[in-house]
């Protein structure tokens, strides 16, 4: 248990800076105090599937319990994750950081919080740390088994390969088909199993950290990578699903991507009701009549939810610092007050390169493999080229 002392946190006690997972810029800011009154305990749930129990204050917001479950990680780059739970509409939404938990879980007792990636980089370099990389490793091991993560079956077998050589180490034939026997990661894997052997012969030498690595470069290609389908309908009723990743929103159609609205097009994003509205910029090099592109969505939650994860994608990969929030009006309100919080990506990225950190031994939970992750070259570091495997070729 993991009592809400800051004192007892177990990232401090492992001696690690004040700093972690806190969204401040400036080193040697410790968390803001708890706030006063009972306690409640909160299970969440984290990427290599271990439960925790943070003991916080039923006044507490989003935001507090956030930070703790960063530092009982000892997790500096935590602003790509978040929390997320099931809805009283059995919907999962994120936690907001700002509002009191209360206000957003009825029941926290009888709720079990997902600590998940929230925000997927197209370059997996720009994540610096080691931890950083092992816990999105986890999170693609995660969607391949829930088919989140659809790919064609030589890449499907190419990131399994990569997985089970952080875990179980060099190939030893006997050993990785019994492992593979043992162990599901991704549908259909007994028609994969002789390719997957066949990848996993040629990591020899890798070691987890790396392994990390080259998982997270072999991802990051995939169109699927990172992205969250919800379902919408066109005007004229066509089922299609809405995306939103680093650069946009997507719109599929079954499987495939249909189009995608850059950043740069969209002048404003909003809904009314049901009705998820795309405002796009105005193109004199096209004939263009229709502006607003509209997109029906199952209920007026679903389409609030979308459009705040959108709101945080583009704050968080598009500009340069957190927004100010805006001044309370006096009278009355008009739409939504959400705003994005935290640490964009720029940020984050410039804090981990202007602070130097003690390297902390973390626990690979699925790991035989005997290895110092504090010792690790690849804290800051691609790994070498000379390790690279020649697999483009399966894409």
């Amino acid at each position: 248990m993991v009592e809400h002392n800051l004192k007892s946190l177990a990232g401090q006690r492992l001696g690690a800076p004040e700093t972690l997972g806190i969204s401040t810029l400036e080193p040697g800011h410790k968390p803001p105090a708890m706030p006063s009154g009972s306690l409640v305990f909160i299970r969440v749930l984290l990427l290599d599937d271990s439960e925790e129990i943070f003991d916080i204050s039923h006044r507490a917001s989003g935001r507090d319990l956030f930070e703790m479950v960063c530092l009982h990680l000892n997790l500096i780059e935590g602003d790509y994750f978040g929390l997320e739970f099931q809805s009283r509409h059995r919907k999962m939404v994120w936690l907001d950081l700002l509002k009191p938990i209360r206000k957003q879980i009825t029941r926290p007792q009888h709720t079990v919080l997902r600590f998940v990636v929230k925000f997927f980089p197209p370059d997996h370099t720009v994540l610096l740390e080691e931890l950083t990389r092992y816990l999105f490793a986890l999170q693609v091991r995660q969607d391949l088994a829930s088919r989140r993560l659809t790919c064609n079956d030589p890449s499907a077998a190419l990131l399994v390969s990569h997985i089970i050589q952080s875990e179980i180490g060099d190939f030893d034939e006997t050993q990785c088909r019994q492992h593979l026997l043992n162990t599901n990661y991704i549908p259909d894997q007994m028609a994969l199993m002789d390719t997957i052997m066949e990848f996993h012969h040629k990591h020899i030498g890798q070691s987890p950290a790396e392994s990390d690595y080259r998982l997270l470069e072999a991802a990051c290609r995939l169109e699927m990578y990172g992205i969250r389908l919800h379902p919408a309908k066109d005007r004229e009723g066509t089922k299609l699903s809405l995306a939103v990743a680093h650069a946009g929103v997507l719109v599929f159609q079954g499987p495939n991507r249909i189009n995608d609205f850059n950043w740069s097009k969209i002048r404003k994003l909003s809904f009314k009701r049901r009705r998820f509205l795309i405002k796009l910029r105005a193109d004199p090099s096209q004939n263009v009549n229709q502006d607003t592109l509209e997109f029906l969505m199952a209920s007026r939650d679903c389409c609030k939810m979308f459009w705040k994860i959108c709101v945080e994608y583009h704050a968080f990969f598009r500009l340069f610092e957190e927004p100010k929030p805006k001044p309370k009006p006096v009278l009355f309100s008009r739409g939504s007050s959400f705003r994005f919080s935290g640490r964009t990506q720029k940020q984050v990225i410039d804090y981990v390169k202007e602070n130097e950190f003690k390297k902390l031994p973390f626990d690979r939970k699925h790991s035989r493999v005997q290895y110092n992750s504090s010792l690790s070259p690849l804290s800051h570091q691609v790994p070498n080229q000379a390790f690279k495997q020649s697999w483009e070729g399966s894409f």
